[in-house]
């Protein structure tokens, strides 16, 4: 008696058990249709909650699902724009990139053109190194907020982009000074000069004029007293 008590109760609880993995399994396949079975407008207007939120997963899943079931409809076009921002909230800047790339070049015309083009200049900002890596990052940084400036010169945001090129610009110029210091230090002094001309003549008035101008003169005197 004892036994066949334990063996139903056995049976009561597996049986719990499987319920329990058959609803739950039921609850995720519903949740996961649920955001394809929704309404455009309804995922554009929790997609915006959930990035005012701060929520930025959550909001790329639904923002996502917009440009995937309804790439055609009229809440798609602020849905692709706010997937970038999404992304660029959560630090994916290649992505967010990709998605601001991809918004200026099918919707070239539209009034939000000048913002694409200053969060693309931002996303290769914001993945700037430190002074003795390449500088691909800072170039095309300062192509994108000057391109910014030069299409929309009145624009609130060319006004922002000013300050960072004038910030590229300075680190342009001291990767150019790094550069003739390390050929300088390596007895190069040639290459060291070619460097420091090249600072000089393209980056005159951001703060290293001055040091370029004076180690050009010790480059100078060092291959004097090589020729010497």
């Amino acid at each position: 008696m004892i036994r066949q008590k334990k063996i139903y109760k056995n049976i009561l609880i597996w049986g719990a058990l499987f319920a329990f993995c058959i609803s739950y399994s039921g609850c995720a396949s519903t949740k996961k249709k649920d955001i394809y079975e929704r309404t455009p407008a309804d995922l554009l207007a929790e997609g915006q909650k959930k990035l005012d939120e701060s929520e930025f997963k959550t909001a790329t899943k639904l923002l996502q699902a917009i440009k995937d079931r309804y790439p055609y409809s009229k809440e798609s076009l602020k849905a692709e724009l706010l997937l970038a921002d999404s992304l660029f909230q959560r630090q994916d800047y290649e992505s967010a990139l990709s998605n601001y790339d991809e918004f200026e070049k099918l919707h070239p015309k539209e009034k939000t053109i000048p913002y694409v083009i200053y969060q693309k200049g931002l996303c290769h900002f914001l993945q700037i190194t430190t002074i003795d890596r390449d500088q691909a990052q800072v170039v095309k940084a300062r192509d994108e907020f000057e391109k910014l400036t030069r299409r929309f010169p009145d624009n609130e945001y060319s006004a922002k982009a000013k300050e960072y090129i004038r910030e590229c610009i300075v680190s342009q110029s001291e990767y150019e000074l790094y550069v003739g210091r390390f050929y300088y230090k390596a007895g190069k002094y040639e290459a060291a000069r070619e460097r420091f001309k090249f600072l000089i003549e393209n980056y005159p008035d951001v703060g290293q004029y001055h040091e370029a101008l004076e180690y050009m003169a010790k480059c100078d005197n060092m291959l004097a007293e090589t020729k010497k």
